[in-house]
């Protein structure tokens, strides 16, 4: 008798994948919250009247900086969004399952990767 492959992760393996995935938000969201003060304090870091140095970044290297910081916090945000989609997808038992091939994603790269949507197959055929 052959045995029927796989088309779901065992609701322990699902636990597994929650718990990584919920340590996961939280280092995010404090890589966010230190993104977002490195933002807010970039104009005064409470230093201007004891170092020179700070006053020697002229405009375009502060607008950089604030744009960079921008674009990190807009990833980070993004990143935080599609691990919250991953705990969904967790509680509706979908959690794992490529949306191109309809199988199993490698569980090594879910680990790596906890919000991946799609196998390596299928990431490939894309490219």
């Amino acid at each position: 008798m052959t045995q029927e492959p796989k088309v779901r992760y065992s609701d322990e393996e699902l636990e597994e994948f929650k718990q990584i995935i919920n340590e996961k938000i939280e280092q995010a969201q404090r890589q966010l919250e230190l993104i977002e003060s490195a933002y807010r304090n970039d104009q005064n870091n409470g230093t201007d009247d004891t170092s020179p140095t700070f006053k020697a970044f002229d405009e375009g290297s502060q607008v950089m900086s604030k744009e960079t910081a921008s674009q990190l916090a807009i990833r980070q945000e993004k990143f935080i969004r599609d691990l919250k989609n991953a705990l969904i997808r967790i509680e509706n038992k979908t959690y794992g399952i490529c949306r191109v091939t309809k199988r199993l994603i490698n569980k090594e790269r879910l680990k790596l990767v906890p919000h991946a949507t799609l196998s390596i197959e299928a990431k490939n055929m894309q490219q």
